[in-house]
Order: C-alpha cells, then structure tokens, then sequence
C-alpha cells in the first residue's frame, strides 16, 4: 500500500482549470498515514487512487497536521478522499478535480472523550449520518467536534497562507454551523471570514455531515 512518510510524486505540480473541471499535473500521494493521521479506506487509497493534491496542498496539510499535535494531543485525524492522481471527476464527487480540494472526517467524541472508532470504517464512513446539533444518529453519544475541527481548520489557514494560498470554501452541512461558529476556535474561523458555503442543494448538503470539504485556491 505504501505506508511510507514520503510522499509518492515529482515534478513541478500544476492545478489545470477548476475544482469542477481540471486536471493534476504531477501530483503528489498522501502517505497512507502519518504521526496524527491516516487515510481513511485502503480501497480508496489503493485501487481507486484518491489521495493525490497539487504539491503545496500536501505541505500545507501535513504542516496543519504537525501544528495539531500540539493544539489537540492525543487526537488522530481521519485524511478522506482528495483528487486522483491525473485529476478529472472522481465518481460520485462534483469537484475534486484538480488536486486542490480534501475532505476530512470530522473529529468525534463519545461521551466527552476522544473517538476513534470511526477510523475502522473504511468506504462506508460517508455514509455516517449526524442530526442538527452533531450527534450521531445511531448512537447519541457519539458527536462531532467542533472545537478541535476549528483548530485543524485555522491551522490548515495558517499553512496555507505562508505557501500564497488560502482556504476559499469549506463545505460543511448548513444546520451545523451554528454548532461549529459556536466554539471558542469556531469563533476565530469566523472572524478571519474563512467562508463556508451558506446553501447548498439537499442531496449535497446531506452528504457533508461526517466530513468538511475544503477548497485550497492561489491568493
């Protein structure tokens, strides 16, 4: 499977068109996992090919990473689907085109406490579904949460910014912000108005509640 640290891919990368219509160009692959984190589904990773990003997203993201060892010890991050390695639609995404678009797994507790569980569920873990205030749907106990997303988020901003990127959206289901801009981390979110998508269409929107979708753009 390749569980080196090192990234797979050289070459000077290129992110061609749009989110919703491009291509990558020398790309690179996630490390199936790292100190923190790991990708969610051998299946994904493996056969269908879907953890490559344009090279200065994998550094911004590693480097989020890297800071989240210190703002949420203990944590481990769940990595979900980004682009294939030459770009194009990755069926049944609309974006994800063009190495510059990631969905993470929202971070979970149960009962207060960190929650990892999730981690073993591979391709099936979008189909996890979460009601209004973020709780589980098959287990109350189990809930989202926000406040460590909101630092992996402003840490994700930070290491984009040093690179001359930025974050351009988050996709997060809508009757969750409210829980999300809640937080002492979420507030900050709002402040540095990174934008999160304020309508989207039922079917989209359903599908965003176990994970955010985060768009990386050049400023």
């Amino acid at each position: 499977m390749g569980c080196s640290s090192v990234p797979k891919g050289s070459g000077i990368s290129q992110s061609k068109g749009s989110v919703k219509n491009g291509e990558l160009v020398n790309g690179r692959r996630f490390p199936y996992k790292g100190a923190n984190y790991k990708y969610f589904s051998p299946l994904s990773f493996a056969l269908f090919n879907r953890a490559w990003v344009h090279s200065k997203v994998l550094d911004i993201s590693l480097e989020a990473y890297k800071k989240c060892e210190k703002t949420c010890p203990k944590r481990k991050f769940l990595l979900m689907e980004c682009s294939e390695k030459n770009g194009g639609r990755p069926w049944p995404h609309r974006t994800h085109q063009n190495g510059t678009s990631i969905d993470f797994a929202t971070p979970l507790l149960k009962n207060g406490k960190i929650y990892h569980f999730d981690h073993h569920y591979g391709i099936w873990h979008y189909a996890m579904k979460f009601d209004k205030n973020g709780k589980l749907a098959s287990n109350k106990k189990v809930e989202i949460d926000f406040e460590t997303m909101a630092k992996h988020i402003l840490a994700l901003e930070k290491a984009a910014r040093k690179r001359g990127m930025y974050i351009k959206k988050v996709i997060l289901k809508v009757n969750l912000k409210d829980e999300f801009f809640k937080t002492p981390s979420g507030k900050k979110v709002k402040a540095k108005g990174i934008y999160f998508v304020r309508s989207l269409p039922e079917i989209v929107d359903d599908v965003h509640d176990d994970h955010y979708h985060v768009d990386f753009a050049w400023l």
